[in-house]
């Protein structure tokens, strides 16, 4: 229900900000308070996730988001919200999910037994890519008939109801192992060092990382490939967003139900291969072939959750729990980095060499990269007998 209503919530807010400043910069703005947090701060964030109960972080953090948004709420009631007000908002929420994020995959493998990560992933994906098909539509909805005061009330619910219900779930504490607590940057280094000490896992994040650089602008540019390259309307861009959030939301359910191959390397590789040839299609369509390019946009969502669901899986498996929190802060934070270099990359590019090139270029770019994927030895030394599964945690359970 929260990703839901903070969905709903953050598209009436663009909405608003539209109308009241109808300015590009200050949607970038919006869209910068949503990165910075977790790019900047999210290296320090999993020392703290480390040191401290995953479910007392993750509480917290939705605590904070639902004052941020209490706040805000209130203030609407008396007087009409200032930008700045808007985008402190965000910036609070932004860090409050830079916090649940990496505790909650942090406290994943222990709860979820080790086999059932990768099933997890997969429905977790669906989940997510139904909220994005719902939320778009239910924000549009509610600002045309509500106060902002009253839709960010919905979205303080969402997040009260979410912190209620991480403090009714029993999720056992990581063994210490042989981490002990140190200096803070220290233990921020320890993390980094950890993750360097499994070539695989560092191969495949720098894979992951070109992979999100190349890929992330695109995901912006479909509703200027529908209107701008197909001559279709705003009814064509969001039946191609939603042809994708389909995608997404049945390759997350098959996933979830069959689990990947047993190689999850050619998981990720045949991921990642169909989004590039998707990619490439969509490059080479002509102004008449807007069916075939929402066929491609489900075929992308379709393939996402097996390659990141997978990838996921992967460093819990691997990683000792104890570390979990710096890991995933770690390469949150790296992958929040790359995504505005792409956007920027490819706001550039794609007006001097067109759309569909740019989709084109993009897509060879992908299938290039999911060749790398195999043919990297770390990476194919992921899926070694007995090398992917860590011991069951014994549970000491946290209250």
């Amino acid at each position: 229900m929260s990703l839901i209503t903070s969905g709903a919530m953050q598209m009436a807010l663009i909405f608003y900000l539209t109308a009241k400043t109808d300015s590009a910069l200050i949607l970038s703005a919006a869209s910068l308070a949503g990165f910075l947090p977790y790019a900047v701060l999210g290296p320090f964030i999993g020392v703290l996730v480390d040191r401290h109960s995953r479910k007392a972080v993750m509480i917290l953090a939705d605590m904070a988001i639902a004052l941020a948004g209490g706040v805000l709420a209130v203030t609407a009631l008396f007087t009409q919200l200032e930008v700045w007000m808007i985008l402190a908002a965000l910036f609070v929420r932004s860090a409050g999910a830079a916090f649940h994020s990496p505790a909650l995959s942090a406290a994943t493998p222990l709860i979820v037994p080790t086999d059932m990560l990768v099933k997890y992933g997969g429905y977790t994906q669906s989940l997510q890519s139904l909220s994005y098909i719902v939320s778009p539509a239910l924000g549009a909805l509610l600002f045309a008939v509500w106060d902002m005061s009253a839709i960010i009330a919905l979205d303080v619910g969402g997040a009260v109801i979410a912190s209620v219900t991480v403090m009714c779930v029993r999720i056992p504490k990581p063994e210490a192992g042989n981490a002990e607590r140190s200096h803070f940057i220290s233990e921020m280094k320890r993390g980094f060092s950890v993750l360097k000490q499994h070539d695989g896992l560092m191969a495949l994040l720098l894979a992951g990382s070109a992979y999100t650089l190349v890929y992330m602008p695109i995901s912006a540019l479909y509703p200027l490939m529908s209107i701008s390259h197909f001559k279709g309307t705003p009814m064509h861009a969001s039946i191609a967003e939603i042809a994708f959030a389909a995608g997404m939301v049945l390759g997350g359910f098959i996933l979830g139900l069959w689990g990947g191959f047993k190689k999850r390397t050619i998981t990720i590789f045949v991921s990642v291969l169909l989004m590039g040839v998707a990619l490439v299609v969509s490059g080479l369509l002509p102004p008449g072939g807007f069916i075939v390019f929402a066929v491609c946009c489900f075929a992308m969502g379709f393939s996402a959750p097996f390659y990141s669901a997978m990838q996921t899986a992967l460093f819990q498996q691997r990683i000792e729990p104890q570390y979990l929190g710096r890991v995933f802060s770690l390469t949150g934070s790296i992958m929040s980095l790359v995504i505005p270099l792409g956007l920027m990359a490819s706001g550039l590019l794609a007006d001097s060499i067109g759309v569909p090139t740019w989709f084109l270029m993009s897509g060879v770019l992908i299938v290039g990269i999911a060749v790398l994927v195999p043919a990297l030895r770390p990476i194919r030394q992921l899926d070694a007998a007995g090398e992917d599964v860590l011991p069951k945690q014994k549970e000491s359970p946290e209250r």
